[in-house]
């Protein structure tokens, strides 16, 4: 049985700076995401969903006003970037950066050994690439390219879930992982995640605006996003909802509904 894990967010309230001085973003968000359970956060254009996945994170371009987070009660937020992702958070991000003159197999070895606090015995390690890397069905001559160069949308984003496989984080938080993926990438990515959950109980935060990766990937919680907050909860039966009513009759809600 793998130790349970938790990330807390209780009453969240992030601003970024404009020409106009700071503009509030997320305006008081609490999300509870345990080992094991898939969460979806599902909303429209513009309602804050990535800017909750890169504050948890830690982007400096995004300031906290108020509110907790906290991983298995630690206080994210004192944290800097790198000790985040060595308390076991992992974000794979919507556009991944390239990293020129980084080969694929040194930059994994190396953010491996930052987390883990010691290197990988080297034939152990050579296998799980390898392995992990077959299972995404990525090609092995990847792993002596520069991080992202070059490559395609669906490679990047496969190259994103290969990190998380090969890290093993706590709770990994993907932001639109499915956007600009054709359908068999899209199973591909999505079989990686489950595999994750499967092999160390991870616990996922998947941000989508739609319910197609939800066929691959079933969430245990669906939270509905507008306006920098969650203004209704439920469980997939509430993607199902979304994907016939769309988002329009959350234009005027007011609060939470449980």
């Amino acid at each position: 049985m793998s130790t349970q894990h938790t990330l807390e967010i209780k009453g969240l309230t992030v601003s970024v700076e404009t020409e106009d001085g700071p503009k509030e973003i997320l305006r008081g968000v609490d999300l509870t995401v345990k080992s094991g359970e898939t969460h979806a956060i599902m909303g429209p254009n513009g309602s804050g969903k990535s800017t909750l996945a890169y504050s948890v994170a830690g982007h400096p371009k995004y300031t906290v006003t108020g509110g907790t987070v906290t991983l298995d009660g630690e206080d994210v937020l004192a944290m800097s970037v790198d000790e985040r992702a060595r308390a076991g958070l992992f974000l794979a991000m919507q556009y991944p950066v390239e990293v020129p003159g980084v080969t694929v197999s040194n930059f994994l070895r190396t953010a491996k050994t930052a987390v883990d606090g010691e290197a990988p015995k080297l034939r152990t390690w050579v296998k799980d690439v390898k392995t992990a890397m077959g299972n995404l069905k990525m090609d092995p001559a990847f792993a002596e390219r520069s991080v992202n160069e070059g490559f395609s949308g669906g490679e990047k984003k496969r190259h994103e879930i290969l990190q998380m496989e090969l890290l093993q984080p706590k709770i990994a938080i993907l932001d639109e992982t499915d956007s600009g993926l054709d359908v068999d990438a899209l199973k591909i990515v999505s079989e990686g995640v489950n595999r994750a959950k499967d092999a160390s109980g991870l616990g996922v935060l998947l941000i989508t605006h739609y319910t197609r990766i939800l066929r691959y990937i079933k969430p245990d919680f669906v939270h509905v996003f507008v306006d920098g907050k969650i203004v209704e909860e439920g469980g997939p039966e509430l993607a199902d909802r979304l994907e016939e009513e769309g988002y329009d009759r959350y234009a005027t809600v007011p609060a939470v509904q449980a």
